[in-house]
């Protein structure tokens, strides 16, 4: 199974860089790829070469690793509040990264951090929120998964309004326009510097949590039972909401607030393999990954010129599967 997801995102990837106002064939691609990774003279024309590796490749992979991130993300929350229908949503943490970047964009705070300001400003966001709804949950005593869903609905809800009210605020009309599309979601400020960060703290989400496979499996099946395997489950769920909270910042700082990818795609992944979270949590960063390269791929042509954010796309796909969820869940009760 993994296998095969790993030859569908190659294909998807190298497929999709091809596509766009200027088609360029996969085999065309793979040589672009090739004499850059070689140190070569590009084996392309000049424009063809720099479509390939300046404009759309870095959007692609990028595409990959928010994708594959905020999966796993999904997959790590679900077992944490033993939801199926929680994401990052749930605990405020794409709430608190938007309030941060949209605070640095629209005010100029942290301007002297210069290119590193939104990925410090929503990182700082997401941890404010996080430690916000891990303080409130714990007001009643123990951090159980029904106070921690409620706190995080409670936080998203204000810095949501923060976020509208700083847009309103804002004394520049083309800011507040950018501040809206970037919250939809958008790769289209995709660059190799802002990859490579996305991509270290991506990979690094991916490998810690599929370390943690066995804690994953403990807590999703009840703090007793976690008790039992010498899992100490609060201290499990603070972890876990820390890794997230800088995963979430991260990919919110370079791509906006893309909904519903980290909640459809660890059920898609469930289907598949199972709710084993050491084989989860890889097959649903492959499978987060390619699902979201065509979503982009899709938002960035199907109104060419023109882009769509991908926060629209993901929404009409993933509101009718979240009803569809919910229809099944019903009939399960």
């Amino acid at each position: 199974m993994a296998c095969g997801l790993v030859v569908l995102l190659l294909v998807s990837a190298v497929v999709a860089v091809g596509i766009g106002p200027v088609p360029v064939h996969p085999a065309v691609v793979l040589e672009v790829l090739a004499s850059h990774v070689r140190g070569e003279a590009p084996a392309a024309p000049p424009a063809v070469d720099a479509i390939v590796w300046t404009v759309r490749l870095p959007r692609v992979l990028l595409a990959v690793v928010v994708g594959a991130t905020l999966s796993i993300a999904g997959v790590a929350l679900q077992a944490m509040v033993r939801n199926v229908l929680a994401d990052p949503y749930v605990l405020g943490v794409t709430s608190g990264a938007s309030t941060g970047a949209a605070a640095a964009i629209l005010l100029g705070f942290g301007s002297a951090l210069g290119s590193y300001l939104l990925p410090v400003t929503a990182f700082a966001g997401a941890l404010v929120a996080t430690l916000a709804v891990l303080f409130f949950a714990r007001l009643g005593g123990t951090v159980s998964s029904l106070r921690l869903v409620l706190a995080g609905i409670a936080i998203g809800y204000v810095l949501s309004s923060v976020t509208s009210f700083l847009i309103f605020a804002s004394d520049s009309p083309e800011a507040g326009r950018s501040v809206l599309f970037w919250l939809l979601g958008s790769l289209n400020q995709a660059r190799w510097d802002t990859l490579a960060v996305a991509a270290v703290v991506g990979l690094g989400t991916a490998v810690l949590l599929t370390a943690l496979g066995g804690a994953l499996d403990a807590i999703a099946s009840g703090d007793e039972t976690a008790l039992t395997v010498g899992v100490d489950a609060d201290r499990m769920r603070l972890v876990l909401a820390l890794v997230v909270a800088v995963a979430v910042g991260t990919m919110v700082a370079v791509s906006g607030g893309i909904g519903f990818i980290g909640l459809v795609v660890p059920h898609l992944a469930r289907a598949l393999v199972g709710a084993t979270h050491h084989v989860l949590v890889p097959v649903a960063a492959l499978l987060g990954g390619a699902v979201l390269v065509w979503t982009d791929t899709l938002a960035r042509t199907a109104f060419s010129p023109q882009e769509l954010p991908i926060g629209i796309v993901t929404g009409l796909v993933g509101g009718p599967f979240l009803l569809v969820l919910l229809q099944r869940l019903h009939q399960h009760a």
